[in-house]
C-alpha cells in the first residue's frame, strides 16, 4: 500500500496529507506503466517531502494465474481501505479461453467500490495537434473536454438481461434502466467538475425516443438548480456524437449514461490522436464527498508490445496526476507531474505511438519516459 504522509505548502496555506494508495498493474504493458508512475511518485516524494510506501495487489489475467479469480478477496480488501487505486491495464489472448475473463475484475472492483463516475479528459496538446484525427481547422481553437460517464447502470447492469428462444428464434435483450438517484448523482459529478473548468455541461440524451432520457433530462434539469453558477445545454447523442467531428472545440464537460459515455469518449479520445496520452478516473462520488478512487490509463494491456519497453506511460502518468489532484488533495504536485510530461514533449522526444508529431532523436522507450518525466518534476 502507498502511504503519503506530511504536509504541503501552497498558496493557501499548509495542507496535511496522509492518504493509502494501492497499486494493481495488472497485464501486458500494466506493470510497466505503472513501474513509470512510481518513479514520478518518488520525485513528488522528494520535490515536496512527503513519503510514500508502496504495495501492489493482484488483479485480472495476473491474479487468475495465481488465484483462480480475476479481483482475489485479499486484492478486493486492500483496496476497500485505500484511498485511491492506481491501476496498470487487464486481459490479453492468453485468457481468452479461461472460464473467467480478466475484464470481469475490472468490472467487479468498479461496482465493490461503487465507482459510478468515470471521469475521461479529451485534451489536444498543441505538441500533439497533428496526431488529431480531424482536419487542423476542428483543433486549432484548442479542445480541453472532460466526459462524465455514469458508469455502474444502463443496459450494462440492467435486469432483465440475456438470451433465449422465442417461438423457435434465438432472441437476445438488455434492459435500459436508470432511477433518479443514479441520474442526480452523477449531474452531481459533472457539475462539480465543470465549476473547476470552465461552467459548462452538455447533457447528452436519447429523450426523443426513450423513456429513459425523458427521466434523465427531468433529472439533470432538476439537479442544474443546485448549481446556478453552471451553464446546462441538452443535446441528443447522434448529434453529439456528429459535432465531435465538426466542432469539439465547442465542449467542456460532456454528462451522459453508461452506454453512450462508453461511445463517445472513445470518440473524443480519437480526437486527440493517440490512446496513450489519455488518463481516467473512476470515483464514488464528485470529489469533496470523498470516498475512494480508481484511476487508470484509458488504453488497454496491448500484449503484443508487452515487456518489449515499447509502450507509452504518460497516460497512466497523467492519470496519476488525476489522483494526486482529485483524491489525495495534491493539486501542486498535480501540476507539477503535467508540467513534466509536457516538458518532454516539448522537447521534442516522443514515444513510438506519437512519434509523428514533431519528433527529435530516437523514440523513447517506456523506462526512458519515465526516466525523463520523473527527472523533469
Amino acid at each position: 500500500m502507498l502511504r503519503c504522509t506530511g504536509a504541503v505548502q501552497t498558496t493557501n496555506g499548509a495542507y496535511p496529507v496522509n492518504k493509502r494508495i494501492v497499486l494493481l498493474p495488472g497485464d501486458g504493458i500494466g506493470p510497466e506503466v505503472t513501474a513509470q508512475c512510481v518513479k514520478v511518485l518518488r520525485a513528488v516524494e522528494k520535490k515536496y517531502g512527503l513519503s510514500f510506501d508502496t504495495e501492489e495487489c493482484l488483479i485480472g489475467g495476473a491474479a487468475i494465474d495465481a488465484t483462480g479469480e480475476p479481483l482475489p478477496e485479499a486484492t478486493l480488501a486492500v483496496c476497500r481501505k485505500a484511498d485511491a487505486v492506481l491501476l496498470g491495464a487487464v486481459g490479453g489472448p492468453k485468457w481468452d479461453k479461461s472460464p473467467r475473463r480478466p475484464e470481469a475484475g475490472l468490472l467487479a472492483i468498479r461496482k465493490e467500490l461503487n465507482l459510478f463516475a468515470n471521469l475521461r479528459p479529451a485534451l489536444v496538446l498543441p505538441e500533439l495537434a497533428a496526431l488529431s484525427a480531424l482536419h487542423p481547422r476542428a483543433v486549432e481553437q484548442g479542445v480541453d473536454m472532460l466526459v462524465v460517464r455514469e458508469l455502474t447502470g444502463d443496459v450494462y447492469f440492467g435486469q432483465p438481461a440475456g438470451e433465449e428462444r422465442r417461438e423457435g428464434r434465438r432472441v437476445a435483450f438488455n434492459t435500459m434502466i436508470y432511477n433518479e438517484d443514479e441520474v442526480r448523482r452523477i449531474a452531481r459529478v459533472a457539475f462539480s467538475a465543470a465549476r473547476s473548468r470552465r461552467g459548462r455541461v452538455c447533457s447528452v440524451d436519447k429523450s426523443n425516443v426513450l423513456h429513459v432520457g425523458r427521466l434523465w433530462r427531468t433529472v439533470v434539469d432538476e439537479t442544474h438548480r443546485d448549481y446556478p453558477d453552471t451553464e446546462l445545454t441538452h443535446m441528443y447523442v447522434d448529434n453529439c456524437a456528429m459535432q465531435l467531428v465538426i466542432n469539439p472545440a465547442q465542449f467542456d464537460v460532456i454528462l451522459t449514461g453508461n452506454l453512450f459515455g462508453d461511445i463517445l469518449s472513445d470518440e473524443a479520445a480519437a480526437v486527440t490522436g493517440s490512446l496513450g496520452m489519455l488518463p481516467s478516473a473512476s470515483l464514488s462520488g464528485a470529489p469533496e464527498d470523498g470516498g475512494v478512487g480508481l484511476y487508470e490509463p484509458v488504453h488497454g494491456s496491448a500484449p503484443d508490445i508487452a515487456g518489449q519497453d515499447k509502450a507509452n506511460p504518460f497516460a497512466a502518468v497523467l492519470s496519476l496526476a488525476m489522483m494526486l489532484r482529485l483524491t489525495l488533495g495534491l493539486p501542486e504536485a498535480a501540476d507539477a507531474v503535467e508540467k513534466a510530461v509536457r516538458a518532454v514533449l516539448r522537447d521534442g522526444r516522443r514515444t513510438a505511438d506519437t512519434a509523428a508529431a514533431g519528433c527529435k532523436g530516437p523514440i523513447l522507450g517506456c523506462n526512458e519516459a519515465g526516466d525523463l518525466t520523473a527527472a523533469s518534476i
